[in-house]
């Protein structure tokens, strides 16, 4: 599990991104080419183990670095950065497709599992397939089929049989805005169940947490590190998914939508999505 401890504030998590991006938009001339270039920094630092990414002290600086050194080898080409970045509507074609992200991850928030965590779900509980054809099919053995799996069927299960009623819903997702606003854990924590998960959709374009957080406590202490109150930082109930979520904004930008599954009177599950590209539909 990872440690609750690496969430960043929603607010340090678009400094940093736009910071990188400016860096590369001054060096390549290009903000298309700069989001490619991001992009690829990423990568980079998600491709480094988790000790190895422990081991780095300050990452904003590491990143920058990362960005600079790609800019400097696109430099190096003969053709400039921005000569193969497509026409006008290949580029709106482009913007479409995360529009239509949004709304899939919005209505199937189970998307944001990995291929072999989905897999792993539906084979074993929709298809029912013996514990060792599982394993096979997913290339994965024990817990690390298991526990997806048994997240996502627990949620599900939870729903279907303890119904909240829309008017419990918007009541419980304003308790938790509020939690959240006071910076209550006690409060926030309540809310939650006792083996409640959290997952967190960066789609490995901001620095945000790769693995699922469980527990009440752990969960309302990642929530409310990344929802920090900030002057430029305002959480908000607002409809998601056909119920009520929380929106988080940094000025006027949509910088996360926080999608709230409940059993009872309580938050099964939270599904946080951060991923720029599939929040572009709420900033246009």
């Amino acid at each position: 599990m990872e440690p609750v401890g690496d969430t960043m504030p929603i607010a340090e998590l678009l400094d940093e991104r736009r910071h990188l991006l400016e860096v590369a938009h001054w060096m390549l001339g290009s903000r298309i080419a700069a989001e490619r270039v991001i992009d690829e920094a990423y990568r980079e630092w998600y491709g480094l183990s988790d000790r190895q990414r422990a081991g780095i002290t300050a990452p904003r600086a590491w990143l920058s670095r990362i960005v600079g050194t790609i800019c400097l080898a696109r430099l190096s080409l003969p053709d400039p950065p921005g000569a193969a970045q497509g026409s006008p509507r290949e580029r709106g074609r482009t913007d479409t497709a995360p529009a239509s992200d949004v709304g899939a991850e919005l209505l199937r928030p189970w998307n944001t599992l990995s291929p072999a965590e989905r897999a792993a779900f539906v084979l074993d509980d929709v298809l029912g397939m013996a514990t060792g054809t599982v394993e096979g099919v997913v290339g994965q053995s024990g817990p690390e089929w298991t526990e997806p799996a048994n997240r996502a069927r627990h949620s599900l299960r939870a729903r279907r049989a303890e119904p909240t009623p829309p008017r419990r819903q918007d009541e419980i997702a304003h308790a938790v805005r509020q939690a959240c606003a006071d910076e209550d854990t006690e409060r926030l924590a309540s809310l939650l169940t006792p083996d409640v998960t959290a997952f967190f959709d960066g789609g490995g374009k901001v620095r945000a947490l790769t693995r699922p957080v469980t527990g009440s406590e752990g969960v309302a202490r990642s929530l409310l590190t990344l929802l920090a109150r900030h002057p430029r930082t305002t959480l908000q109930t607002y409809p998601v998914n056909g119920r009520t979520g929380l929106i988080a904004r940094y000025d006027d930008q949509v910088a996360a939508v926080v999608t709230l599954d409940m059993a009872g009177s309580r938050v099964v599950q939270v599904w946080v999505v951060l991923n720029p590209d599939k929040l572009r539909s709420w900033n246009r």
